[in-house]
């Protein structure tokens, strides 16, 4: 869908677009604004180090930080900074929705940076592919994300009597047990982008990386509707039975906390949550377990963050860009950043020796992973398909996830969200 169409979706936003700007009309000489939606505790930890490392070199940094919605606010924002030709010097933007802003003819070239840096013969093809529109390199890579973690509090499993599950009969069997405990057994929002990671994440660990594949990436109808889709929707269905009633509208970080402080077992989500775990000053394998979620050890769903250069007429903003782009790339960077968000660095050179086992268990994972085939972009965080397929997607599995609709009847209107243009 083209950005004007976009809009017109959205045009209460628009009403906005004054406001933002006059607001950043004025770029200093040597200044980035960055609009991102980094505003967690880990998150915004993160965003600091960046700040830091731009300020060190002379470039003011000016945050444009929009919370809410995975990204959805932070984009119609964006819309609106762009349609009134105000765009900011770079946002956070990812997967697919680098390409559809590519055909806008609204990205600047970092190719300097990305030549300099040997991009190329860094990066894993996955990610630099990503990253290019057209063959040129318009955003750079910030870290990568596995999304099919199951975190667990090892002090609840221990009270509830349970064991640390590893299949899906595992899973159900130490829910039941924390249920009857006292316990919440799976902490979760019931917002529409988390309803899908839980939905992801549970058909990888159905069906296996093939039909998640088939379903999720290559939108295949037959896979969408056929058995394997169905059961993937009985077992979501089993699954929100043991989510409390308080969950619509519960940010996912607040979920995490309910890990954290013991009053939840289990949460389904990407190693985002380990920042939150991290910034409590817990630890893994004492405080906090992260295992992959069931059925799913030798496959790996990834989200790769990303920061995306708008084209912008001030000499000295395009010459910060190409710094800006260099300092995420940057091994320092990509340490520190990685260290406090929970996810892993894009650059293999980076020094394991300050990363958890966490960490390198999802670095040793994700290798594997990509030799066997079984490495897949995340569908609920905008890696595998158009933001209009996912947007309808998400519909069908919060409407699933909210209401009586059944297994088959969910299946069929996933499919047919799948032929959304």
């Amino acid at each position: 869908m083209k950005l004007q169409q976009l809009i017109k979706t959205t045009m209460v936003t628009t009403v906005t677009a004054t406001a933002l700007l006059s607001a950043s009309a004025a770029v200093n000489a040597a200044q980035v604004e960055v609009l991102h939606y980094w505003t967690s505790g880990g998150e915004a930890k993160s965003v600091a180090e960046l700040k830091k490392i731009m300020e060190s070199k002379g470039i003011t940094w000016k945050d444009f930080a929009v919370a809410g919605g995975a990204g959805e606010n932070a984009t119609t924002a964006l819309k609106a900074r762009v349609i009134a030709g105000s765009p900011p010097t770079a946002a956070q933007i990812k997967g697919p929705s680098i390409q559809e802003w590519g055909q806008e003819g609204v990205l600047a070239n970092i190719d300097a940076a990305a030549t300099a840096g040997k991009w190329d013969t860094l990066l894993p093809k996955v990610v630099s592919n990503t990253m290019k529109y057209q063959g040129h390199y318009v955003a750079a890579p910030v870290n990568v994300h596995r999304v099919n973690w199951l975190w667990v509090n090892p002090e609840v499993l221990k009270k509830s009597g349970a064991k640390t599950p590893t299949t899906w009969a595992e899973f159900f069997d130490a829910a039941d047990k924390m249920q009857k405990a006292g316990f919440i057994a799976i902490a979760h929002g019931g917002q529409p982008w988390q309803d899908a990671t839980v939905f992801e994440t549970t058909a990888l660990g159905v069906g296996g990386a093939d039909f998640y594949n088939k379903a999720l990436v290559k939108l295949d109808q037959a896979t969408l509707t056929g058995p394997t889709m169905i059961k993937t929707f009985d077992t979501l269905g089993k699954i929100k039975t043991y989510i409390d009633k308080n969950s619509p509208g519960r940010d996912w970080n607040l979920a995490t906390a309910m890990v954290i402080n013991g009053k939840a077992g289990m949460q389904f989500m990407g190693d985002w949550a380990k920042g939150e775990f991290t910034a409590a000053g817990k630890q893994p394998g004492k405080d906090f377990l992260c295992v992959p979620a069931p059925g799913t050890a030798k496959s790996y769903t990834y989200n790769i963050d990303s920061i995306a250069m708008f084209k912008v007429k001030s000499p000295e903003e395009q010459k910060a860009q190409l710094v800006l782009a260099t300092a995420i790339m940057s091994p320092e960077f990509q340490e520190i950043f990685n260290l406090n968000k929970g996810s892993i660095p894009v650059r293999p050179d980076v020094p394991r020796s300050k990363f958890d086992s966490c960490a390198i268990e999802s670095m040793d994972d994700m290798a594997a992973a990509s030799k066997a085939n079984t490495l897949e972009p995340s569908m609920a965080h905008g890696m595998a398909v158009s933001s209009a397929v996912q947007g309808a997607m998400l519909d069908v599995i919060s409407k699933f996830m909210n209401s009586t609709m059944t297994s088959q009847a969910a299946a069929q209107a996933l499919a047919k969200a799948a032929k959304t243009r």
